[in-house]
């Protein structure tokens, strides 16, 4: 049985492996805003566990045994957000923090259950993809708004940031999972974008644009 604060970690050295490769104590303190000091402890503390790999000035890195934790971790968030915002109602910008919490209820049989009683869900509200029982993640090619090329049209399946004031402007925009827009033009002073969704068209800037991932 590991604590709240050791299954925070794999999860934060998770999220951080999957764009970085190892990652370095700084990295996992501002993740987690907290010193690195102490991240330097419980580093150590998960190595002793066989669920990192750790060397100085080498960063950190999952074994495989802290890899399949920190999956079963994520699964459990992602499937509690789905739960809350499909069958609760809940906004997609309310969701995190209830998730945060709900993540470390660690009865495999409720969360089995819970996934089976949605229809097995592959995707959470915000596009990120749900781990299964075993720990496999169906893969997909997202790319960012910023990275495709004028008039091509994609589908919203994603978002990069997910904290809530940027979820709440895309709910004001309606830009949310599901909508079709083709990009218009790249505006090169500023790289502004011009989308056209509904027949209308949408100034957004060059950080909106890199934090909304389109399927193609």
């Amino acid at each position: 049985m590991n604590t709240l604060a050791e299954e925070n970690y794999l999860k934060a050295i998770y999220k951080l492996s999957c764009a970085e490769g190892n990652v370095s104590t700084n990295q996992i303190a501002t993740e987690l805003a907290t010193k690195a000091s102490s991240v330097t402890d419980m580093v150590r503390k998960l190595a002793d566990k066989a669920l990192v790999n750790y060397a100085r000035y080498q960063g950190v890195s999952l074994t495989d045994t802290g890899e399949k934790i920190a999956l079963n971790i994520v699964r459990r968030h992602r499937l509690w957000e789905y739960f809350l915002v499909e069958k609760l109602h809940f906004k997609w910008d309310e969701v995190h923090d209830m998730a945060e919490e709900m993540e470390h209820i660690s009865s495999t049989e409720l969360i089995n259950r819970l996934d089976a009683f949605m229809g097995c869900p592959t995707r959470d509200p915000h596009g990120d993809p749900i781990p299964d029982c075993d720990g496999n993640i169906k893969a997909s090619a997202l790319k960012p708004v910023s990275a495709v090329k004028a008039n091509t049209s994609g589908v919203i399946s994603g978002v990069g940031d997910h904290s809530t004031p940027f979820l709440q402007y895309l709910e004001q925009q309606k830009l949310t999972i599901g909508k079709r827009v083709m990009i218009r033009e790249i505006i090169g002073y500023d790289n502004t974008v011009i989308l056209e969704m509904d027949n209308k068209q949408l100034h957004i800037s060059r950080d909106v644009a890199n934090n909304i991932l389109i399927a193609i």
